[in-house]
């Protein structure tokens, strides 16, 4: 199913509202809108297996863009609408997309992006435009908004940086059926653990830009429902957005739990949240103390899952096995779970180790990088991956998370790469050596701490803290920067010149013991 089917059921009902202004898009109109970028993509030379990408902020007419390239067997990659030109054109020109939509809200970033990617000759931007794009209202407005004589399904193709280098993209192979064939896998999960149908209207507090929220919103519109998108969290507006639209499903990241958690009592419980039957919470390990405090306000309708875009695996756990075993992550939905040494060989239960998922054959790869996609495969099963990250099976089989391997930091639900930021301050006069790390904060779990060791000569002072700030803001997106720089005489380095990370990061989490994972 998909909007093609539902407008068809319900052409007036809203495919997805807005929580701020209350602008609607209906099944007719996301079906009607998405069908004439389809066809305006097809003239451009378009075919099944090409790449398009948005790069914008929440705003509906992102429903039309992902939804015109799901029905015409394109792969459709998001950009981060928080990264620089530079940032996002890299991305943009890696994908290989050959159009671009965005917005005038972004004009300023986006007025570069066709620069840094050539081989994008199609540039469209909603509400507005300047040199270089044309408006998409207008171009898509000469299409006729009926569907393509065929609509293979298309797929996702979302951007995870690693712990070095640049970002990849995740890449899966296109589904090879119809897209009206069914909800996609998204879909099939939704209505199989949270029982999503077209009664449900799923509250989306997240950018659209993340692998979850678009994932979670197109399938909700594959299976009838209705979205109700924020342009961006506020705690108060979420349970707002609750009581007045009367949501039913939602899902969050554990900081926005901790930020409604802080609202005054009275702010808290002014709101009817009787309509709201799931929440559901992913991409950041939230702390036992915060989930159970959700629990004792919303009661037992709070659901996780553990897995990553790559989609190599998924772990589920539902309130009443969560109460009973406080910290875990669940069992499999998606693979089976193997906890492995530094040498691949299995662990018994309760041993910390490597989470793989084992599926019949590996589901993903990185978009040209075999490097990185042989990384992420078990040494001797190529079909078991991992996404880096550290924890252990107790003997009833559900997992619980101890770790990252990769030192990857998670900022109120958003991953960012240690690496990039190193690789953008080093080449800075004053720095001899850096290394980022994730250190705690209350609210977002962990915030970026760069630690620095001065070039020969340069003396550590506030003033030098404040110029390497300003510089790292000047080079990467502001929510990577770290929030503080601390300084070091001298960086721990291996003699074989590897940095000791984890001596750097267990100062600040308190650890003594130095074990490398």
């Amino acid at each position: 199913m998909y909007p093609g089917h539902w407008a068809k059921v319900f052409p007036d009902k809203p495919a997805v509202v807005h929580a701020t202004t209350g602008a609607i898009i209906s099944y007719r109109e996301l079906n009607d809108r998405s069908n004439q970028l389809a066809q305006l993509m097809w003239a451009k030379g378009l075919r099944p297996g090409d790449h398009v990408a948005i790069f914008m902020e929440n705003h509906l007419r992102y429903f039309e863009a992902a939804w015109a390239a799901l029905r015409s067997g394109l792969y459709f990659t998001t950009i981060n609408r928080y990264l620089t030109s530079e940032e996002a054109g890299y991305i943009l020109d890696n994908c290989e997309a050959r159009v671009l939509i965005t917005s005038a809200h972004l004009a300023e970033v986006a007025k570069d992006l066709p620069d840094h990617a050539p081989r994008c000759t199609t540039n469209l931007m909603v509400d507005g435009t300047i040199d270089g794009f044309g408006a998409y209202e207008n171009a898509i407005a000469g299409y006729p908004a009926k569907p393509l004589a065929d609509e293979p399904a298309g797929q996702f193709m979302l951007y995870s940086s690693g712990t070095t280098g640049r970002p990849k993209g995740i890449v899966r192979p296109l589904p090879g059926h119809k897209i009206s064939d069914d909800a996609g896998p998204v879909g099939a999960l939704q209505r199989a653990l949270w029982g999503f149908d077209e009664h449900a209207t799923y509250l989306s507090p997240a950018p659209l830009y993340h692998s979850a929220p678009l994932g979670f919103t197109t399938a909700t519109q594959a299976l009838g429902g209705t979205v109700v998108m924020m342009q961006r969290f506020d705690p108060v507006d979420a349970l707002r957005a609750i009581e007045t639209h009367r949501v039913t499903h939602s899902q969050w990241v554990p900081t926005m739990f901790s930020r409604m958690l802080k609202l005054p009592e009275s702010v808290r419980t002014q709101f009817d949240l009787s309509s709201h039957r799931v929440a559901i919470h992913a991409a950041a390990p939230c702390p036992k103390a915060v989930k159970q405090e959700m629990f004792d306000w919303w009661g037992p309708i709070i659901y996780e899952y553990y897995g990553g875009t790559e989609l190599n695996g998924l772990t589920h756990v539902g309130p009443e096995d969560w109460l009973k075993y406080p910290g875990t992550v669940g069992k499999p939905v998606l693979g089976v779970i193997h906890i492995c040494d530094e040498e691949g060989n299995e662990l018994a239960n309760g041993k910390d180790g490597l989470v793989y998922f084992e599926l019949p054959q590996l589901s993903f790869a990185y978009f040209k990088d075999d490097a990185k996609t042989k990384g992420a495969q078990h040494p001797k099963h190529p079909n078991w991956s991992a996404l880096g990250d550290v924890g252990y099976v107790n003997d009833e089989g559900y997992l619980f998370l101890t770790d990252r391997a990769t030192f990857m930091i998670i900022s109120g639900g958003v991953n960012i790469y240690p690496q990039e930021i190193e690789d953008a301050l080093i080449v800075h006069s004053k720095i001899a050596d850096v290394a980022v790390v994730g250190v705690p904060n209350e609210e977002m779990g962990e915030e970026v701490r760069a630690v620095v060791q001065p070039a020969p000569g340069v003396e550590p002072s506030p003033a030098l803290e404040a110029e390497l700030l300003e510089y790292a803001r000047e080079h990467i997106a502001h929510y990577k920067c770290p929030k503080r720089i601390d300084f070091e005489a001298e960086l721990p380095r291996l003699p074989t010149g590897k940095l000791y990370k984890r001596l750097i990061k267990d100062r600040y989490w308190g650890k003594h013991d130095t074990k490398i994972v």
